[in-house]
């Protein structure tokens, strides 16, 4: 590879933002290398990279090569293929032609570099997306980068100015254009923005388009540290990332940074990724969110997720972990080795196409610790900045799982949900419903009904006219007593040990909207897990008025059966029962049904369910059960006991009201008292004499740590 020579602007600056034209550069732009190649590559990395495809990757290279060679055949002949987009095939070819000097490569690559940026030129004048996606463009721009040593003059400045102009016209569109992703950094940061950096990382010094070049690198630059700041405060010591709805969390959102560590390095020779150790920690999040069963693991379905499976998507952890391996092998060990863990449990041990060059990188993989397989853990781990806590009685398919949801920074894709339960034991028992299942023609689901509180294990207030609840999708046109901010709950307390899980959450701050007349004074939810099959739920609620009915929910896959104040519920080989203690004049009515799935505010969010089977449905949750006070009062409490099981479970363990707030439950392993205070701080006393427990409930948050969620 011939390697340009190019000189570097001299007058520099430290400089926080984009710079105004006429003034000078930060300071860190003199780090750029001159030459080319510069992203995720460069002269000096490449002879190990090239091996790596040649050896230990070779199958990988082959598979590449193959595509490539697929696509030398359809083109041949053919001088100028219709506009389509071809930005990853122009990468492909590029890279193919670095390993084998092959001028036909080259000459494939630039015809498939053409007919990208003549998509992105048709895009534009039919005012459409080029895709929600960056990936395309952005490896557009890598086989420019790769190719630049063998480009005439000529064709770098064509080629490079026709790339900006078509990034440029989308980003300044007046209306903006449909579907054109414009995420930043506190998102998924994935759409045409993030082009910006890449451009203006090889653009940089070539003296072509330099006004927007050097625009877009200080841009890119300043808005990726925004994004790893983002995340490492989202992380916190416990790990996750920007969202906790999985499908981005473990698909698309890894790649921004691991991008941009890798760009970074190979533009400057700085290797900053272990001054951000937070992406090690991604491991840690899997294997908690990781329901073990038959055919692959579930997710609880958190979130934004489509819940027609609920089935984990594992196709790009694969990939993410080796990335971890590779980027924190030295700075961060243990997460590394737990990385190499969750590689042997996905079901497809693979990489994936959407960033090749990935497997190429990792030279450093080899040198990395063995998997770390984690035992002894709590029955319990708290995720601080995620709110989320997980329960589990072990990691097996005949486990009991739960997840709690309260506290938490994040609102990306985060529902109306706060002290909402979900519980898995061979099925999903209380479950989320609802769907994002074809958004574009479901939207007014998704808003209405899905992201409202209504489609959670929560409790609703009833307020006549109080406004809605936004969320994207469609127009939420009514509130169905549910909650007005996704952010605001707090853990109180927050205990596991070797016998028991207890957490105390308050969402008072999360029913109350904008305006004078509120519906909720207190709001607050304390749960104890006994492990392996029961659960204990306190909720205490006040109203303003006693006129604003409350309902206690629990949602189900089918339809549940009540008999008098005891719910049974079934799915899969899984079976629930749910004892009402309190309100002692509770009412139990059952939601749901054909033409009733998803009610609320008096309608059915149906959906348009296209070619989804029962089951899909069923993940959605076509059931309801709502717990109501039998009178009107501003002070109610509601305490509810949950047994889970087999389908061979045929009734609950014995269970009875202790006190004016307390209950008795009998199990395999002891019987246990759980009382809780009505007023005042959240508390309570739990008793077992089999384990010799006799002592108030947790008022503190224990801290968690590391892997193994040692306290500080």
């Amino acid at each position: 590879m011939r390697t340009a020579c190019l000189i570097l602007a001299a007058a520099f600056s430290t400089f926080s933002m984009a710079p105004a034209h006429g003034e000078a550069l930060p300071d860190w732009t003199g780090e750029i290398r001159a030459d080319h190649p510069r992203l995720f590559f460069n002269a000096d990395t490449w002879p190990r990279v090239r091996e790596r495809a040649l050896g230990d990757e070779q199958a990988w290279y082959a598979n590449i090569k193959g595509r490539v060679d697929r696509l030398l055949r359809d083109l041949d002949g053919v001088a100028h293929p219709k506009p389509r987009e071809l930005g990853l095939e122009s990468a492909w070819a590029a890279f193919v032609y670095l390993m084998t000097e092959d001028a036909r490569y080259l000459d494939l690559a630039k015809k498939c570099l053409d007919t990208s940026l003549r998509f992105y030129d048709l895009c534009y004048e039919q005012r459409r997306s080029v895709n929600w996606y960056s990936t395309t463009r952005v490896h557009a721009t890598l086989a420019w980068d790769w190719l630049y040593n063998d480009l005439s003059q000529a064709e770098r400045k064509d080629y490079l100015q026709r790339l900006v102009r078509a990034i440029d016209r989308v980003l300044k569109a007046r209306p903006a254009i449909y579907r054109e992703n414009m995420s930043g950094y506190n998102t998924g940061f994935y759409g045409v923005r993030n082009c910006l950096w890449f451009i203006g990382c090889t653009g940089y010094g070539t003296g072509i388009e330099t006004e927007l070049v050097n625009e877009w690198l200080v841009w890119g630059r300043n808005e990726n540290m925004k994004l790893l700041e983002h995340r490492k405060k989202a992380c916190g010591d416990d790990g996750g990332g920007a969202s906790p709805t999985l499908g981005y969390v473990f698909g698309a959102y890894p790649w921004a940074e691991q991008n941009y560590f890798y760009t970074w390095l190979s533009a400057t020779g700085q290797n900053i990724a272990p001054d951000w150790p937070h992406g090690a920690w991604l491991a840690n999040y899997v294997i908690w969110n990781w329901i073990e069963a038959e055919g692959g693991p579930f997710e609880f379905g958190y979130g934004d997720t489509p819940h027609t499976d609920n089935r984990l998507r594992t196709s790009q952890l694969y990939t993410h972990m080796a990335n971890i391996r590779h980027l924190y092998g030295e700075a961060a060990p243990e997460a590394a080795a737990l990385a190499r863990h969750v590689q042997e449990m996905v079901p497809r041990r693979g990489y994936t196409t959407t960033y090749f060059i990935y497997p190429f990188l990792l030279t450093d993989l080899d040198s990395a610790a063995e998997p770390f397989v984690p035992k002894d853990l709590p029955l319990a781990r708290h995720f601080d900045n995620m709110g989320q806590i997980f329960m589990r009685s072990g990691t097996g398919k005949d486990d009991t799982y739960c997840l709690f949801t309260c506290g938490g920074i994040l609102a990306q894709h985060r529902h109306y949900d706060a002290l909402n339960f979900v519980i898995y034991r061979r099925g999903f028992l209380a479950l989320d419903s609802g769907t994002r299942y074809r958004e574009e023609v479901n939207g007014q689901h998704l808003a209405n009904y899905f992201a409202q509180t209504v489609a959670h294990n929560c409790v609703l207030i009833h307020q006549p006219g109080e406004p809605p609840a936004r969320y994207w999708g469609g127009t939420v046109e009514a509130n169905h007593g549910g909650q007005h901010r996704q952010l605001g709950s707090v853990v109180e307390a927050f205990e596991t040990n070797d016998d028991f899980v207890y957490v105390a959450g308050d969402a008072t701050a999360c029913y109350q909207h904008r305006g004078d007349e509120q519906k909720c004074e207190l709001a607050t939810r304390q749960l104890v897990f006994l492990p392996p099959d029961h659960f204990v739920i306190f909720d205490r609620v006040t109203s303003t008025k006693p006129e604003y009915r409350k309902e206690w929910l629990v949602h189900t896959a089918h339809e549940p059966a009540i008999d008098g104040k005891t719910i049974r519920a079934d799915h899969m080989e899984g079976r629930m029962f749910c004892r009402t203690l309190l309100p002692a004049d509770a009412v139990l009515t059952p939601v749901g049904g054909p033409g009733k799935e998803f009610w609320a505010a008096g309608r059915n969010w149906d959906i348009d369910t296209g070619n989804l089977r029962p089951e899909n449905l069923a993940m959605m949750g076509q059931w309801r059960v709502e717990v109501s006070p039998g009178a009107p009062r501003e002070q109610d409490v509601f305490l509810h006991v949950i047994q889970v099981g087999g389908q061979d479970l045929q009734q609950m363990d014995e269970v009875a009201l202790v006190g004016d707030h307390g209950v008795r439950v009998a199990t395999a392993g002891g019987t246990w008292e759980i009382t809780f205070d009505a007023e005042g701080a959240l508390g309570g006393h739990i008793k077992c004499e089999a384990k010799n427990i006799d002592r108030r409930l947790a008022d503190t948050v224990q801290p968690q740590v590391g892997i193994l969620a040692e306290a500080n």
